[in-house]
């Protein structure tokens, strides 16, 4: 909390003595990241426009039905998603906008929409959460295809209806194939104990009810904080050589293109890429990575270059739709 506290007088200090432009100016921001993260980012934007930013926020796969729901009548001016499938659906079905070139040229091109109607802004890795007192880490799995292997019977926690299981599912897919993948999924539900999100996975495993889990890396970091270093029982691992259980998921914004302040939300998603927003995001207890060359992550990260991740391409990797019915095929939702 004083992290993001200190994220938002950052954007303060960052934006200059002063907005520009009028307070009632305003657009609509659908959110479906961390709604503590997107507050400091709103924090930051007004103070450096003097715009105004009406947040709604759910789940980003909730938001995105919602948004295709509403067609052309849709009040959103801005989306932010948590994963880049839920974007890649919504571009899919031709509601964004492209974005101009110089929102799209501060983020790599792998970062970003294919089309260039989205744009990332966040990055974290998929990763193992585990106990060390149940499981050496010589022991731990080479690729997470081995989770399906009848030694992990019991030992491994996964929550396949948070939003953030389906990409791992998709990289599963993309990188080995559909039949090899749901042989993986359908011994992965053999094995593993389920929980509604991946907040109560690393819960889980910190406290010894399971041996292991599959969440993303920010989730492990969050709850360290909380508990402080003697409150921490579990440690992080992430699967070498690029295997896609550690695939790099990217958290990106678009704008509607049914917006009516086109000009304002562009403005608000300039923002989020540039240096100032980076550094929000940096100062923040969110523990993503900046999507912007240049722009330290939180210390408590390892340099993501340092981290052995699988860059699956945003066009193989798709809207999801692939691995939510492979998941609901082996009966995990």
């Amino acid at each position: 909390m004083k992290r993001l506290i200190a994220a938002a007088a950052l954007a303060a200090t960052l934006a200059g003595c002063g907005g520009s432009g009028s307070s009632s100016r305003s657009i609509v921001l659908y959110n479906g990241q961390h709604l503590q993260l997107t507050q400091a980012f709103i924090a930051g934007f007004k103070k450096a426009t003097g715009i105004s930013v009406q947040l709604r926020t759910n789940d980003s796969l909730v938001l995105a039905t919602q948004i295709l729901q509403e067609g052309g009548g849709s009040p959103a001016d801005v989306y932010l998603s948590e994963n880049s499938p839920e974007l890649e659906t919504l571009s899919k079905h031709g509601v964004l906008a492209r974005l101009p070139a110089s929102i799209l040229d501060q983020i790599p091109r792998a970062d970003e929409s294919p089309a260039g109607d989205w744009v990332g802004v966040a990055l974290r890795v998929s990763s193992l959460a585990y106990d060390p007192s149940l499981l050496a880490r010589s022991s731990l799995p080479r690729s997470v295809l081995d989770l399906a292997q009848p030694r992990w019977n019991g030992k491994v926690a996964i929550a396949p209806t948070d939003s953030d299981f389906p990409p791992v599912v998709g990289a599963v897919i993309t990188t080995y194939g559909m039949k090899a993948a749901t042989a993986w999924l359908t011994g992965l539900k053999r094995n593993a104990q389920v929980y509604q999100d991946e907040e109560a996975v690393v819960a889980a495993v910190n406290r010894g009810s399971v041996a292991s889990g599959l969440i993303n890396q920010y989730y492990w970091y969050r709850l360290r904080l909380e508990t402080r270093a003697g409150g921490m029982h579990s440690a992080l691992y992430f699967f070498p050589g690029h295997d896609p259980g550690s695939i790099t998921n990217i958290s990106g914004a678009a704008v509607l293109a049914s917006s009516r302040h086109k000009d304002d939300a562009e403005r608000f998603v300039r923002f989020l890429v540039g240096a100032a927003g980076q550094k929000i995001l940096a100062a923040s207890d969110d523990f993503e990575y900046p999507a912007r060359p240049g722009i330290a992550a939180n210390p408590a990260l390892p340099p993501l270059d340092s981290v052995s991740h699988a860059a699956v391409p945003v066009r193989r990797l798709g809207d999801d739709d692939s691995a939510a019915k492979l998941i609901q095929k082996v009966g995990l939702t």
